[in-house]
């Protein structure tokens, strides 16, 4: 049975500091206007971020919206770290090579 992410599972893992922690009631409306499914998709992508230790705003009503525009579906892959997981640069497990830049390859995977 999954367990559903509640408003303060949310302000806990942004942990907002100093003046962002009177932002709670504007964040709190902010997320309940979001279907249950969005805010899954919500938590996954901020929580996968925090963990991989990329960018989340430090404003948590930003954070909140920022990453509900985001897709926790698409998944993105630099070179290097694609190499360090597989040890190839072979498409492997639905992951595709990608060069949207013409600059940097980075590999997506959608699902």
């Amino acid at each position: 049975m999954k367990i559903m992410k509640t408003f303060d599972d949310i302000w806990r893992l942004l942990n907002p500091q100093g003046e962002f922690k009177r932002r709670r009631g504007a964040c709190e409306r902010l997320w309940q206007g979001y279907g249950q499914a969005k805010q899954e998709e919500i938590y996954a992508v901020i929580e996968g971020k925090l963990l991989r230790g990329e960018f989340v705003n430090e404003n948590p009503y930003f954070a909140i919206e920022d990453n509900a525009r985001q897709s926790s579906r698409r998944q993105v892959l630099s070179y290097a770290d694609y190499y360090a997981k597989y040890g190839t640069t072979e498409e492997r497990d639905g992951w595709h090579m990608q060069n949207p830049t013409g600059n940097k390859v980075i590999y997506v995977k959608n699902g």
